[in-house]
């Protein structure tokens, strides 16, 4: 019968009636062969500490009966090799913000502040882009006078700021258990438990609401466009456990101010079907250009998701990424031209809009670093004003060349459009 030795280390000092009370658990779950254990002490070889600390501990041998005693005591655990480093540099622990505009509220309001990503504005500006696209088309198209213009973009600016803040909380919720595990997003409020869940659903609630009262502030035909986008916000989180293409159904929901800006300016796209073939094309548009700067973006996590489960484009096509990024942006320019095109944009929109989107994004896949967090960072962070800048100038040059050329003769009766500018500005001012 093959003999067994064991050995229990115990770092702190045991009393003999505590290392019986162990011998007598293992001959109760041993069965006979263990019932004739007996002790030896042993004091093992001093370990060096960390801090140059020596230390000894004490160890118990068990042998079973029928084990001929040895004179010297071996202890048989297996080796365990030093733990290695983590690959990926832990982010220190937390620390208030002590710059920046959330530096400036009520110490209670901060994780709420930081649960609405207020510190991170570039996701608010990427949800805002495709708004103002839609709304300078519309606003070219229909002739929409300036004030008109300005107020609708301003209405824009403020939904992203909210609806952006309230897919991030609901984001962090069905994250909450995944966070942690991130070194990127372990310190979000949830993930550290600034803000219990209950109390991330309540402010949900909150920001939506906000953002339900903002979409009132547009004409009725907007509510039909803008609520269906919820089931997108909400989805999303979803999407990144059963699919390697979550970017894909973000991009349906950060592009949907494709279809916002042409009813927002009054143009009515289901009678109009010039004007919805443009909105889809730019939509369309706008999911391409989503799912890229989105690619960069996961590839700051592309370790940690795959450690915990987490699925993307990233991890899918990680070794044919800048192929895939160069795909997508020859297809989101197509589609930009093509928008314009239908339309019967001007040499304004068809020079500026494609020149400019193709050289900001062969500038971006050239020069981000994929391997560094940093530059992925820098890239999706600044990345937004190169291309979106980039397209909302030249449309821009395009509204201002067709209004030095009709005098803003509208496509929309005078009445309508004194009705919509005094509807927003009773609005803006309720």
């Amino acid at each position: 019968m093959t003999t067994r030795s064991f050995a229990l280390a115990f770092t702190k000092p045991h009393s003999p009636l505590a290392v019986l009370a162990r011998i007598q658990r293992l001959r109760q779950i041993g069965g006979p062969r263990y019932r004739g254990l007996f002790i030896r002490w042993h004091h093992a070889q001093p370990n060096s500490t960390s801090s140059g600390e020596q230390s000894s501990r004490r160890a118990v041998g068990l042998y079973p009966q029928g084990h001929k005693r040895s004179r010297s005591f071996q202890d048989t655990r297996p080796s365990i090799p030093p733990e290695r480093p983590s690959a990926i540099a832990q982010p220190p622990d937390y620390q208030p913000p002590i710059t920046g505009l959330i530096s400036y509220l009520p110490k209670s309001w901060i994780p709420y502040a930081e649960l609405a990503r207020l510190d991170k504005p570039a996701g608010t500006y990427y949800l805002f882009f495709p708004c103002l696209f839609s709304t300078l088309m519309a606003a070219s198209y229909t002739h929409a006078p300036p004030l008109a213009v300005f107020e609708t973009a301003a209405l824009f600016f403020t939904g992203a700021l909210i609806m952006r803040g309230a897919g991030c909380t609901i984001n962090d919720l069905w994250d909450r258990n995944l966070d942690p595990h991130v070194a990127r997003t372990r310190l979000r409020p949830i993930a550290r438990r600034a803000v219990t869940p209950f109390q991330g659903l309540t402010f949900t609630g909150f920001q939506l609401l906000a953002g339900l009262g903002l979409l009132l502030q547009f004409p009725t035909s907007c509510l039909y466009y803008g609520i269906p986008s919820l089931l997108l916000v909400a989805t999303y989180p979803l999407a990144k456990r059963v699919t390697h293409y979550p970017q894909f159904v973000l991009g349906l929901a950060f592009s949907w101010g494709a279809f916002m800006g042409f009813p927002a300016l009054g143009a009515d796209l289901l009678s109009d079907p010039v004007a919805m073939k443009a909105v889809a094309t730019l939509y369309a548009s706008c999911i391409s250009w989503t799912v890229l700067y989105d690619m960069i973006y996961a590839h700051m996590d592309i370790k940690d998701d795959a450690k915990v489960g987490i699925k993307s484009i990233a991890l899918r096509h990680e070794k044919e990424t800048k192929a895939v990024l160069s795909g997508l942006a020859v297809v989101q320019t197509g589609l930009l031209a093509t928008a314009g095109w239908i339309l019967g944009s001007g040499p304004a929109f068809l020079v500026s809009v494609p020149a400019s989107t193709a050289a900001t994004l062969g500038l971006m896949i050239w020069k981000v670093r994929l391997k560094e967090v940093s530059s992925c960072w820098w890239w999706f962070k600044y990345g937004a004003w190169f291309t979106g800048g980039g397209i909302s100038v030249g449309l821009l040059a395009e509204y201002l060349a067709q209004a030095s050329e009709t005098g803003h003769e509208s496509t929309l009766a005078p009445s309508a459009w004194k009705e919509l500018v005094m509807g927003h500005s009773s609005r803006l001012n309720t």
